[in-house]
């Protein structure tokens, strides 16, 4: 598999979306309607109304433009609403299901599948035009699930564009202003080597952080955990999906150097929280001089041509076992089951994924796109431009995928990080004492997930 994943739906991963807003899809609205019109299909409700078709997305996904278009073209109204997983959890349960739905396909798909909420796609995908089977990137695989292997079976979905999440951009000028070396551009430091990297370039003024010096909470921070762990050597979770375990050798390795890091005060943690959300308002001021944030990132680098200049993309770190490079998202969309308009939302998908939105995503920059053909839309038009795509590129031999539990959210787990590493942090707990504590909590959200789906 060459390539990563996309981003989460956290509160944070919308709102760096945000950022597209009036920008490549608005500009592809009027030329992705000549791709809808080949394949539109009548969609006259009863009476001879039009259908709606409700979108659960981000607007700098689905803008007003692209929208109107679309509705144009298929012959439908469009409601977008926002991504938000309590009202996806209400709708989906009052029959009155969203037609496309935003989701993460490396942590998203066994959830939905197992809970027989999506829509089998193999024969939309069989059909298409736009969406050819050898076109697929493999990381798509993620969005693939048979109830026991996630990455085969049927798809449910498919990623819109994607990174590998692990890599790190930094910025030249701040380490410059430290005297600090760069990390090299083709080999990963090791996680400690990043650490001491991040206490060296954090900028203090008195009792005030003037610059951070690291950004450590990844896209989550059960990923980010599970990542290292895998980075170890470990997995957090069994073979089956079904058990969690903190107290491995690996895992410790983990979890003692994230309670290092956030002690040291050097970056964003539950102590020391980020009062912007995400990585990019403090980067794009000069306040953060390393963001754990894959080649997306580099979307919203390319905009500010001084900081461009200084930006640099770093391969993902490695904490002493086997290299890798994994991708924790996958972001893209799925149709659930319960949708009452099926045809319609694969026609909308279809251009979504396939037609000049797909295009326009690429040429942005704001991640891999999920098809093969489109990668040579991608920008390298910059020295930061062609810097990052050479970077990416050499890491994609190390791509691996972390399978993620049916059983649970990602948000669940994570929810149970927050409650107590706080506290962890600040009273000095040790990571096998935390591990303890993890272990039974977030044990019992994954048995209570087995009852569920049986």
């Amino acid at each position: 598999m060459r390539g990563s994943l996309g981003t989460p739906v956290s509160q944070a991963a919308l709102s760096r979306r945000t950022l597209m807003r009036g920008t490549a899809l608005g500009a592809a609205a009027a030329a992705g309607a000549g791709a809808l019109s080949a394949c539109a299909p009548s969609a006259g409700g009863g009476g001879g109304g039009k259908k709606t078709l409700t979108v659960m997305g981000p607007e700098g996904e689905f803008s007003p433009e692209f929208l109107k278009a679309a509705e144009t073209e298929l012959g439908v109204e469009i409601k977008r609403v926002e991504v938000d997983a309590t009202k996806l959890t209400a709708m989906l349960a009052s029959d009155t299901a969203p037609d496309l739905v935003r989701g993460l396909g490396a942590v998203e798909t066994p959830y939905y599948v197992a809970r027989d909420l999506a829509l089998d796609l193999d024969d939309y995908f069989a059909s298409s035009e736009l969406l050819k089977e050898d076109d697929l990137d493999p990381v798509n695989d993620v969005w693939r699930y048979d109830g026991s292997v996630q990455g085969q079976g049927p798809r449910y979905g498919m990623a819109k564009d994607y990174s590998q999440d692990a890599m790190f951009w930094y910025n030249t000028a701040l380490f410059d202003a430290a005297g600090v070396a760069y990390p090299s551009e083709s080999e990963p430091v090791t996680y400690d080597e990043w650490l001491a990297m991040g206490r060296e370039v954090t900028q203090k003024d008195g009792g005030t952080t003037t610059v951070y010096g690291l950004s450590a909470g990844g896209l989550g921070l059960f990923i980010s955990l599970a990542n290292m762990t895998a980075s170890a050597g470990g997995s957090l979770l069994s073979e089956d999906l079904g058990t969690i375990d903190f107290s491995s050798p690996e895992a410790q390795k983990a979890l003692a150097w994230y309670l290092e890091y956030a002690r040291a005060k050097i970056g964003f943690s539950p102590v020391e929280p980020n009062p912007d959300g995400w990585d990019w308002p403090p980067y794009q001021t000069g306040r953060l001089a390393q963001s754990w944030s894959g080649y997306w990132f580099g979307g919203a680098i390319a905009a500010e041509p001084e900081l461009a200049e200084t930006s640099r993309l770093a391969p993902a770190p490695t904490m002493g076992g086997e290299r890798i490079s994994p991708c924790f998202g996958a972001t893209g969309y799925w149709i659930p089951k319960a949708s009452k308009n099926h045809d319609e939302a694969w026609q909308l998908f279809e251009l979504f994924m396939g037609g000049d939105p797909a295009k326009e995503r690429a040429a942005g920059g704001w991640g891999l796109p999920s098809l093969l053909s489109l990668r040579a839309d991608l920008p390298t038009g910059t020295a930061a431009q062609a810097q990052a795509l050479a970077a990416v590129e050499a890491e994609a031999d190390y791509l691996k995928v972390l399978s993620f539990s049916p059983y649970v959210k990602v948000e669940a787990l994570d929810a149970v990080l927050n409650q107590y590493l706080p506290d962890a942090i600040n009273d000095d707990t040790t990571a096998g004492a935390l591990a303890d504590t993890l272990n039974a909590d977030m044990q019992a959200l994954l048995d209570e997930g087995k009852e569920l789906v049986k």
